[in-house]
């Protein structure tokens, strides 16, 4: 759909949180008028998973009027329900733009790192579960290692991980969407001179 290629950055570098905004930005303004839909996949009931809800719970605090959430610690969005929440944004919303967000599993190396990238997020695959894709573009936590008993991996994941990588993630998508509503309120009243 974008040009733009894939990012990944280190969620503890002081540089992340601007650098995702900027890229975000870049992405949605080519978005037009769309509405725009955060959908965070994961649940609350394994520390590993938990990325997506907790990305879903900061943001829906602050959300401003110009995008939507869905999956919070209190209702989330997971296995059992996906199939019903995607069935429910594309009733409730014309042509979403859809920003799916989840925790992945990946090497060594790649743990808390934070990738961008476009098309659709596939939801369970590191867990070796088929699940219907979600997302225009996606964005993924790396939380822990994958390759052998993820969903043990999951479940033993370090809450501090997670936790600050939700906060990067919430944070860079709440700046990039009040940039972006400022662009859009700025672009329509110069239409209207």
């Amino acid at each position: 759909m974008f040009a733009s290629s894939p990012i990944k950055l280190l969620y503890t570098d002081e540089h992340t949180t601007s650098k995702l905004s900027t890229y975000l930005i870049t992405l949605l303004n080519m978005v037009g008028t769309r509405p725009i839909v955060i959908c965070c996949v994961g649940t609350d009931r394994s520390t590993g998973d938990s990325l997506g809800p907790l990305v879903g719970s900061q943001l829906s605090k602050n959300s401003p009027k110009n995008f939507y959430v869905y999956g919070t610690l209190d209702e989330p969005v997971h296995a059992m329900n996906l199939n019903d929440k995607i069935s429910e944004i594309h009733g409730r919303f014309h042509n979403p733009f859809i920003i799916a967000v989840d925790a992945s599993l990946g090497q060594m190396s790649s743990i808390g790192h934070i990738q961008v990238g476009d098309g659709p997020l596939k939801p369970g695959s590191g867990v070796n579960k088929e699940l219907p894709p979600v997302g225009n573009i996606h964005i993924t936590g790396i939380v822990n290692v994958s390759g052998f008993m993820e969903y043990f991996v999951l479940q033993n994941t370090r809450l501090s991980i997670v936790m600050n990588m939700a906060e990067v993630i919430s944070t860079s998508i709440f700046h990039s969407m009040q940039s972006l509503h400022l662009l859009r309120t700025t672009h329509a009243a110069g239409n209207e001179i």
